[in-house]
């Protein structure tokens, strides 16, 4: 039986098709389900991309919920033209994937929280990859999962290096800072996973030609997907030569927490202003203990790129 039961809340885009290959192919978990958001594209085709994915992978019973259909303080969503340049226009680097023959679920993904919460306890771990949104106002509503959820691994923000967004602002956070803020203020035991360390964990097509050279038709559509996003780093990052694997690395360390050295530390995010959507420590909190909160300051980027290729080159082969 797996030890953990695991949710995840995709904008499934590129690294988004990446964290959920990776929670599949992690025995460790169990993925009890995908709670589809808004941020790379939208909710809808996020969802499809998502069942789309798991019929190719070979896990379409892996139910797929759809939650907020934009921020907690706007009445719509619109995508934004760099994340069509990076994901390209249907989220997957523009690469065709069979329709699954699946519904999304009827259940909204906010419900589908509480009610794991309730169900599973210590044993969830929830991964948010897009906004926050879903998670904040799964809080609102049922305040008591707070003290049920096992742990929270998200992956945004940016401690100790520029946004991706502006200055100061990283993608995920930058969709809807007060939702962000909501849940970086409670007490969920909680690790952000920001830029600070995703930027480190580099793919290139030396990784991706490795699973065309595998043949099955998973490895060669996440080539293709993949190829797709590092040509785009190489518009948007050149300096990088690779592409982040920002979205798999919180799935990765939410089930090894020992891949990331972390501080604690009471955070908040900046909501108005020039600085909306700045992670940051809390001034009015800095005397306080921290125990709840940590945010990633490094990575073990071998230990971390040998397990994701080890893993997904395995489940490739076998789907």
């Amino acid at each position: 039986m797996a030890k953990y039961k695991m949710i995840l809340d995709l904008d499934t885009g590129v690294d988004d098709a990446l964290a959920l290959a990776y929670a599949l192919a992690t025995p460790e978990c169990d993925l009890i389900g995908v709670v589809a958001s808004f941020g790379n594209i939208v909710p809808e085709e996020a969802a499809q991309n998502t069942l789309n994915l798991l019929e190719m992978l070979g896990h379409p019973e892996v139910p797929v919920f759809i939650g907020a259909t934009h921020s907690s303080h706007t009445d719509h969503f619109e995508v934004m033209p760099i994340s069509q340049t990076i994901h390209g226009m249907n989220g997957v680097g523009n690469v065709e994937l069979p329709t699954a023959k699946r519904k999304i679920e009827s259940q909204n993904g906010i419900d589908f929280y509480i009610e794991a919460a309730h169900k599973y306890q210590g044993q969830l771990l929830i991964v948010p990859t897009g906004p926050l949104t879903n998670l904040a106002a799964a809080i609102e509503k049922d305040p008591e999962i707070i003290d049920l959820i096992g742990h929270v691994t998200l992956m945004g923000g940016a401690l100790t290096v520029p946004g991706n967004v502006n200055p100061v602002t990283e993608a995920n956070i930058n969709q809807d800072p007060p939702a962000a803020d909501q849940v970086l203020r409670s007490k969920l035991p909680l690790t952000m996973v920001g830029l600070d360390v995703t930027l480190r964990t580099l793919l290139t097509k030396k990784e991706t030609q490795k699973w065309r050279e595998i043949g099955t038709t998973s490895a060669t559509k996440y080539a293709d997907i993949v190829d797709y996003y590092i040509n785009a780093y190489k518009i948007t990052s050149p300096h990088l030569h690779g592409c982040g694997l920002h979205d798999p690395l919180a799935v990765a360390a939410a089930v090894d927490p020992s891949l990331l050295q972390t501080i604690y530390l009471n955070m908040k995010v900046d909501t108005e202003g020039a600085y909306a959507g700045r992670t940051i420590g809390d001034e009015k909190r800095l005397n306080e203990p921290a125990t709840t909160t940590q945010v990633a300051v490094n990575v073990d980027v071998p230990r971390f790129l040998d397990m994701f290729m080890t893993k997904l080159s395995v489940f490739f082969k076998e789907h």
